[in-house]
């Protein structure tokens, strides 16, 4: 048998295995007619798929049977989801058409199958990203099965990222974290939340990825038997009771424990609570609300609880559908442990989200409509017909709030709103009418600002004049998608008010000139740099521009207007000089773009980040500050890279430039009193040999914070400096200012 015949065969048996493991994961839920559309459709996506390849090199069709695994293994959904992920890409990547899937599976798949088909991208570049992520997103309220899809695929090209280049890894990380991951934990997917935000962290932060999960691997032995000691008391309290349960220990996601090293400045080594237990009990529906309470009981005469750590979304749901019991007790040597009780079907819905919600729709009261008003917000966003695909993202974006506070209306209705809402959120969230004519409001009684950020438990109260209406800064004044969605419409409408008077007076002008205005108006706006012809209504209306001044700059010529051309002296700026040469030494960092040396582009280096040689970096094309020049870690790069993806490009150092770089530190001690300030200068100027750029410095109770701005060559010098400083008696953090 030839090499070639073998790795053909071995790659059908790829094939089969992998389908086979698909059956295994449906073997339960299918129907007979299931079985045929399972077969009929694999085998349509082998055909379709048989000459395609991923960037791996393996065969494509591997990559639907996965997705389909996943909807089914992980997301819980069944066979018309299966059907539709082996289907997934061929409308889009293949000759199979919309109307041969119909013919063969249906008008459901059909239609499923529509809304995971990209757009053509061909039209224009520039949209379709947003496009394609609002007409996904938009199927929502239709079928959720197709983002459920969506969300198996991305996790699967998340899985196998590997093979790709660089640029285009970060790019997609970008997409995932911004909209994926988000999305994933407001439709309760647990699981597949944190592997993503793990996933996308070990291709942003591949350093601090690695760096955490090694220090894992090296305490693995030392956390399991710490928890096995920690469960052994409970265990022999809870057997006492006639409650069926089991008990586990869950490590927490690397993404997640990144987190608190950064939130807190501490090391690692210093963060205890690196793992939660689980107690999860298998009891009827009525009985779980006091059953996960005299769990709480029995575990916290064991350990002591820490009474402000206590969360309890059994009695109030998260508005995902999630419910636990969440405390925070002292374990043996002191250690801070969180842990969760839940009954089998809170699990259930916790790990699996949304398809597991709808499997117990009906059981239990208080959570059966925990979606459908969420959908209801969606569908208020679509509705917006003004509404372009960024702003419809931007917007979508705000709904998948992770955290969120409890507030109630006079009558004791209780509403959730996302964490940093405010009172004229609120008003709008009741009701439009209410937010369009809100003129004052009270919170606990009390008279507040519009933009009043509400806490958990606040009682609000509107008082509405029917002659209110919202203005621009009503729009700085609320964070929620709703509120800013019915804030721009009630805007735009006064916008076109205010544009059929400034149109009126143009005509009425033009009329007088004896010249045609539809002929003329677009030349107008764009002589006087509008960007259309309604911009220019609105700024004769408001008297932005005064008419008859701006009507001298033009001259009248065969029924049309000409501009006056005037002698304009040339000036030089004072600092044009200046700006050059500050541009050509940035050239010397040599930085290559797209492969290119960077002195072809107009770039500079990004003050957002103040990116150093040896950082990892992309470049983003601005709309009118050239190209600049961004760290990988920049918080601002998530949202260029997921919503303006067409301007990113590749960018990495070529050579040591010997330029110098600007940098940040923040540095974190114990004040022992005078020489502190000389500790640290003296080991930046004299041991390290840095030049300081700035430094401020703030003692507090005991300790100090201060910043650093330091001159540094390369990231070696950089990580050299937060080393050393780190060695110095009593310091206990030193970071890089992100």
């Amino acid at each position: 048998m030839s090499e070639k015949t073998k790795a053909i065969d071995d790659e059908k048996l790829m094939i089969q295995r992998a389908y086979r493991n698909l059956l295994k994961s449906l073997r339960n839920l299918m129907e007979p007619d299931d079985r045929v559309n399972i077969r009929k459709a694999y085998e349509l996506a082998v055909e379709a798929h048989s000459q395609q390849r991923r960037k791996s090199g393996e065969p494509y069709i591997l990559h639907p049977i996965e997705v389909a695994r996943i909807c089914v293994e992980e997301i819980g959904l069944g066979p018309t989801a299966a059907v539709s992920a082996l289907l997934h890409d061929v409308v889009e990547d293949t000759a199979v058409s919309l109307s041969d899937i119909e013919k063969q599976f249906g008008p459901k798949i059909s239609k499923i199958v529509d809304g995971l088909t990209k757009l053509d991208s061909s039209y224009d570049v520039q949209i379709s990203q947003a496009e394609n992520f609002k007409k996904v997103l938009s199927t929502l309220v239709e079928d959720v099965r197709v983002v459920l899809i969506k969300m198996a695929d991305r996790l699967h090209n998340m899985r196998t990222l590997g093979s790709m280049p660089r640029h285009k890894q970060l790019k997609i990380a970008a997409e995932t974290s911004y909209i994926y991951a988000p999305l994933a934990h407001r439709l309760g997917l647990y699981n597949l939340k944190t592997e993503l935000q793990d996933l996308c962290m070990k291709i942003t932060e591949p350093e601090a990825y690695q760096g955490v999960a090694k220090k894992l691997k090296a305490t693995k032995r030392e956390r399991s038997a710490y928890i096995k000691k920690f469960i052994e008391p409970i265990d022999k309290e809870l057997e006492a009771l006639d409650i069926p349960y089991r008990i586990q220990g869950r490590i927490k996601s690397i993404y997640s424990i990144m987190n608190k090293i950064k939130t807190k400045n501490v090391p690692f080594e210093e963060i205890y609570d690196l793992f939660a237990i689980r107690v999860i009990i298998d009891v009827p529906a009525k009985q779980e609300k006091s059953a996960c309470w005299q769990i709480y009981s029995y575990i916290t005469d064991v350990y002591r609880p820490i009474p402000e750590r206590l969360k309890d979304w059994v009695t109030t749901p998260k508005s995902n559908g999630y419910e636990s019991l969440h405390t925070t007790v002292i374990g043996p040597e002191g250690r801070y442990v969180e842990v969760q009780i839940r009954s089998e079907r809170m699990d259930e819905i916790a790990e699996r989200g949304f398809a597991a919600h709808w499997k117990y729709k009906g059981v239990k009261q208080t959570g059966q409509d925990v979606y459908d008003n969420w959908l209801d917000s969606i569908r208020e966003i679509l509705d917006d017909p003004d509404r372009d695909a960024l702003d419809f993202v931007s917007d979508f974006k705000t709904n998948l709030f992770k955290e969120e506070v409890y507030v109630y209306t006079p009558n004791g209705d209780m509403k959730i709103l996302p964490k940093g809402a405010t009172a004229l959120d609120f008003a709008f969230h009741i009701h439009t009418d209410l937010g369009y004519h809100c003129s004052a409001l009270k919170v606990n009684n009390k008279l507040v600002p519009m933009g009043h950020i509400l806490d958990n438990g606040d009682q609000v109260t509107i008082t509405t004049n029917k002659n209110q209406k919202p203005n621009e800064d009503w729009l700085k004044m609320v964070v929620t998608s709703k509120a800013k969605s019915k804030i721009r419409s009630a805007l735009k409408e006064e916008h076109k008010k205010k544009g059929e008077f400034g149109k009126e007076a143009l005509v009425r002008k033009f009329s007088h000139l004896k010249i045609n205005f539809e002929d003329n108006v677009d030349y107008m706006a764009k002589v006087l740099n509008f960007k259309s012809r309604h911009e220019l209504y609105i700024a004769v209306a408001t008297e932005a521009i005064n008419l008859g001044t701006e009507m001298k700059r033009f001259t009248t010529e065969n029924g049309k207007l000409q501009l006056i051309k005037e002698d304009k002296p040339i000036v030089n700026k004072p600092n044009e000089k200046a700006e050059t040469k500050a541009v050509s030494s940035l050239k010397k960092s040599s930085i290559l773009i797209n492969g290119e040396p960077g002195d072809q582009y107009n770039y500079s280096l990004s003050s957002c980040c103040n990116p150093v040689q040896g950082d990892d970096i992309f470049a983003f094309i601005t709309t009118s500050a050239g190209v600049k020049i961004h760290r990988t870690t920049c918080p601002n790069a998530t949202n260029m890279m997921a919503n303006y993806g067409y301007r990113i490009m590749k960018a990495e150092w070529s050579q040591i430039s010997g330029n110098d770089f600007i940098v940040d530190l923040v540095i974190i001690g114990v004040d022992s009193g005078p020489g502190v300030i000389e500790r640290l200068t003296n080991k930046i100027s004299s041991s390290l040999g840095l030049n300081i750029r700035s430094f401020f410095i703030e003692g507090k109770e005991g300790y100090f914070e201060g910043r650093i701005s330091l001159i540094v060559k390369n990231t070696h010098q950089l990580n050299q400096a937060i080393m050393g400083l780190k060695m110095l008696d009593g310091i206990s953090a030193v970071s890089r200012l992100e």
